[in-house]
């Protein structure tokens, strides 16, 4: 056992990405080139050229530190969402976002509601702060907002709230969140993690900001990691009152958006053509997806996401046998073990040919 560090810092798990594609090229003898990456979530269209343009822009100042305050960026989310720009704060990724929470509002001991089946980095946050993680069983993979509600103890200080959710895509409507939302403590802090959000279809959309004006204790948390194509440029936001804004401020690390990602998520933020395009490639993709995997008869959990989730065997080593077999052909998908899922896969949505390209390579993984 080390002699460094709280106890529950050395029981932390490190969160495990997505196999890059440089690291299959060399494992399995691969061209780089031939390679599908279909693990992480990433948008297939790569970065927007209104954000190249406006990067190749911000290059000539590199010498100079970024705009600690990130007042541009805050200016542009605040007319994109209706807020006064001191109700923004801004992250490496909305991965900083939720970790942030976790340290301006929890203590040591106090505890953390979130669901089972949902994003790593709810429980490895908690650990970090030495919290106390109560997971509520999931419903349909999903969550249970009931069960979540009445799970909130006296000394718990958090509650992570993933629409859709990660790894399993479902969705939660919003009457369901705004009922939630009221049943919460009004010292509890809810995150409500939206890094999918504009994969939603037209009925599915809501805009989540407008509730933080009601909800004194809401962080609404954005990416612009996935459906933007920044996710390289790591940039993220949360959206709530001053008084918690204020103190996320004070946990925030100086610097934390580069100036190359604070230019290129402006550029993005208004690229309207590009989300339509995404939006509907992802569409059609997971048509694609979905109807493979019912001609194969496999069971997969409707996605509200850029992705899906799929079981591939019955036995517990299913998903990592399965794994293997694609990634000796060169595809890359995510195995889901670690979130109590040893039978699924969850494959992103790539470009038709991606798809096509997996699909196949499914099927011979299968036989």
């Amino acid at each position: 056992m080390s002699k460094f560090g709280p106890e529950y810092v050395r029981a932390i798990a490190p969160y495990q990405a997505g196999k890059p594609i440089a690291e299959v090229a060399r494992e399995f003898g691969l061209d780089e080139a031939s390679i599908v990456k279909l693990a992480s979530n990433e948008n297939p269209f790569g970065v927007p050229e209104s954000s190249k343009a406006a990067m190749a822009q911000a290059a000539a100042d590199l010498g100079r530190y970024p705009d600690a305050n990130g007042f541009e960026l805050k200016a542009a989310l605040a007319a994109r969402y209706d807020v006064p720009a001191d109700w923004i704060t801004l992250g490496n990724g909305s991965n900083d976002i939720l970790e942030i929470a976790a340290h301006a509002f929890v203590q040591k001991g106090e505890s953390v509601v979130f669901a089972q089946y949902s994003f790593a980095v709810y429980a490895l946050a908690t650990q970090g702060v030495g919290g106390r993680a109560i997971v509520v069983p999931a419903v349909n993979y999903g969550h249970d907002l009931q069960g979540m509600a009445a799970a909130i103890e006296a000394d718990t200080r958090l509650v992570y709230v993933a629409n859709p959710n990660n790894p399993t895509g479902t969705f939660i409507g919003a009457q369901e969140i705004e009922a939630f939302l009221k049943q919460v403590p009004a010292n509890v802090v809810v995150v409500l993690d939206e890094a999918y959000n504009e994969y939603l279809a037209a009925e599915h959309q809501f805009e989540s900001a407008d509730w933080v004006r009601k909800y004194p204790n809401l962080i609404v948390s954005r990416t612009f990691s996935k459906a933007y194509g920044l996710a390289g440029l790591r940039v993220g936001f949360a959206i709530a009152q001053p008084e918690v804004t204020d103190l996320m401020n004070r946990i925030r690390q100086p610097f934390n958006v580069n100036s190359l990602a604070q230019a290129a998520a402006i550029a993005a933020l208004n690229d309207k053509e590009f989300l339509k395009k995404g939006a509907e490639n992802n569409a059609a993709g997971y048509r694609q997806m979905t109807a493979a995997f019912e001609e194969l008869g496999l069971e997969y959990v409707p996605s509200f996401g850029n992705f899906v989730l799929v079981r591939v065997g019955d036995d517990d080593g299913a998903g990592a046998r399965v794994n293997l077999a694609l990634l000796k052909q060169g595809v890359i998908v995510r195995p889901v073990g670690a979130y109590g899922l040893p039978q699924w896969l969850r494959i992103s949505i790539g470009l038709p040919q991606e798809n096509a390209t997996f699909i196949e390579a499914l099927k011979k993984a299968l036989s």
